[in-house]
């Protein structure tokens, strides 16, 4: 096997496909103009990089307008932009139990500042959410719902076309976290009823890191987060108030949002049922493995189930970041032990506050690589039990 085996794909993806290199280069060698800032060819063709990127993103989610896609650095922006853009003096907030710290940490703060209330809904052991339970949660001062697509922990998926219904009965905003999903699973703004979607460019969309976005649903307004050049309306003194330049202040990361496009592009060429059935078959074969190990705990929803190719697991006697150490240090495998930025998670499955070992399969991992990672395994746990 080789010295280095990769398998924290929900942290980052890697490797970075080809195009996506390229493309990046072309960027940087060939125009790397400030777009929108200039008339001159270099930032002509860096605008066009945006637009054409906004389109294809806009496709991909099916968001009714390319204008109401809105890059940002990552995830954590997007959702911070949403949730304190969005939000009033008085407003009720709902989340799960199964959040990650860039939803839940932007909440406390406001509830902390006397803001807003927040009720945070139960999952149970394998992660899942009631949207029952998020129902029953609503109170005349619901504002905002705000839910994971699926979890950076366990790999569940949450049911959002119910949860989207549910919001839409009640007149609540729902923003969904989409940081694991977006170019995995198939998403609808429109189909699904989610009002506004948070993502992250350098996972399963195979960019570069400092991408995101986030898009809005129609007839939503958002307060923006910054305020600054936008290139457009620069003899007013005040931020423009239409998208995306409202949410876009200063320059874009238009080398990275070029990687992003030749990611978007891959993932096209794929197809979303390739690349879902290549990564869950990698999936079931390791939980299956796993369950074969004497001492190994699994977390999450069941091998063959609907799900992510995110795998929390524990190693009877062994601490995680112990295990992941010896994986990277004597097997040269990277994984990510501890609680993922997602403290609430690790509550609910009973694994604070050590955490445990994740290992994220992404679309370049192989079945050899599953094999040799297993085998690593059961050694380290016949090791643990002498």
């Amino acid at each position: 096997m080789p010295t280095r085996l990769y398998l924290d794909n929900a942290a980052t993806s890697w490797p970075k496909p080809p195009e996506v290199v390229d493309a990046i280069n072309q960027s940087l060698v060939g125009f790397s103009g400030s777009p929108g800032r200039s008339g001159h060819q270099f930032s002509i063709r860096a605008n066009r990089v945006l637009f054409e990127t906004r389109e294809l993103l806009a496709a991909l989610f099916q968001v009714t307008a390319s204008e109401r896609v809105v890059f940002t650095l990552n995830a954590t922006h997007a959702l911070n932009t949403a949730i304190k853009g969005v939000l009033r003096q008085g407003d009720h907030v709902i989340i799960s139990m199964m959040e990650h710290n860039s939803v839940l940490r932007p909440l406390r703060h406001l509830e902390q500042a006397g803001c807003i209330s927040l009720t945070i809904v139960e999952c149970n052991r394998q992660g899942a959410v009631d949207p029952a339970m998020i129902e029953a949660a609503f109170t005349p001062a619901t504002r905002l719902v705000v839910t994971i697509h699926g979890s950076n922990v366990t790999g569940t998926i949450f049911p959002v076309r119910e949860i989207g219904k549910i919001c839409r009965k009640h007149q609540a905003y729902y923003l969904v976290d989409a940081a694991q999903t977006a170019g995995f699973l198939p998403i609808s703004l429109v189909d699904d009823e989610i009002s506004m979607l948070a993502f992250s460019g350098h996972k399963c969309l195979l960019g570069p890191t400092g991408t995101g976005g986030l898009c809005i649903g129609e007839g939503i307004e958002i307060a923006s987060l910054v305020e600054g050049g936008s290139g457009s309306r620069s003899e007013r003194g005040f931020h423009p108030d239409f998208y995306p330049d409202h949410l876009e202040a200063g320059t874009p990361n238009s080398l990275g949002i070029a990687g992003l496009r030749a990611g978007v592009k891959v993932i096209n060429a794929m197809g979303l049922p390739q690349i879902q059935k290549k990564q869950l078959d990698l999936t079931r074969l390791f939980i299956e493995g796993l369950n074969e190990i004497s001492g190994a705990i699994v977390y999450g929803p069941e091998a063959g189930s609907d799900r992510l190719p995110v795998i929390s697991m524990n190693l009877t006697g062994r601490v995680p970041s112990e295990v992941a150490y010896i994986l990277d240090h004597e097997y040269g495998i990277m994984t990510r032990a501890g609680l993922h930025c997602s403290p609430l998670a690790h509550h609910t499955l009973g694994t604070a506050p050590e955490g445990t070992v994740r290992l994220s399969i992404g679309h370049f991992n192989t079945e050899d690589e599953i094999g040799y990672t297993l085998q690593c395994l059961q050694q380290i746990s016949k090791a643990s039990n002498k």
